[in-house]
């Protein structure tokens, strides 16, 4: 099976903290480089999509988060691959992410996350979040 019909699972984190919203930024050189996205990774065999998302921001920010409940899950199809996205809310109860596996890492509110640039695969699910005000009022 070549790697554009192999589904990649991918789990993301939807993390908010005092009405923002945390959001990295794809190195360069990689897939979809440059955009903007929600912090995560590919999910390892034997994996839960749950355990995969706290390993993975672990990796990348460095930090310990408690992963929520399951607020979008998205398959989508790129030319070269097809993914599958379960994003979740999650809460950051100490520490402060640092862009150690990413490009960037950026803390933004409600108003100024249209600005970003994200993956074609997130449209559906930024539209969500900046239409549910409830998710900001942390």
């Amino acid at each position: 099976m070549s790697d554009s019909q192999r589904v990649i699972e991918v789990s993301a984190g939807l993390v908010f903290r005092a009405g923002k919203l945390l959001i990295t930024q794809r190195h360069a050189d990689a897939h979809l480089g440059g955009l903007w996205e929600f912090p995560g990774g590919k999910r390892e065999d034997g994996e839960t999509f749950e355990q995969c998302l706290a390993r993975e921001l672990r990796e990348e920010l460095g930090v310990v988060v408690v992963v929520g409940k399951l607020f979008d899950s998205v398959t989508h199809a790129y030319p070269e691959r097809t993914v599958l996205l379960k994003f979740f809310l999650c809460k950051l109860p100490t520490g402060e992410p640092q862009a150690i596996e990413c490009a960037a890492v950026k803390w933004v509110n409600r108003e100024e996350l249209p600005a970003y640039d994200f993956p074609g695969a997130d449209a559906g699910l930024l539209t969500k979040l900046i239409a549910d005000q409830t998710l900001w009022i942390h």
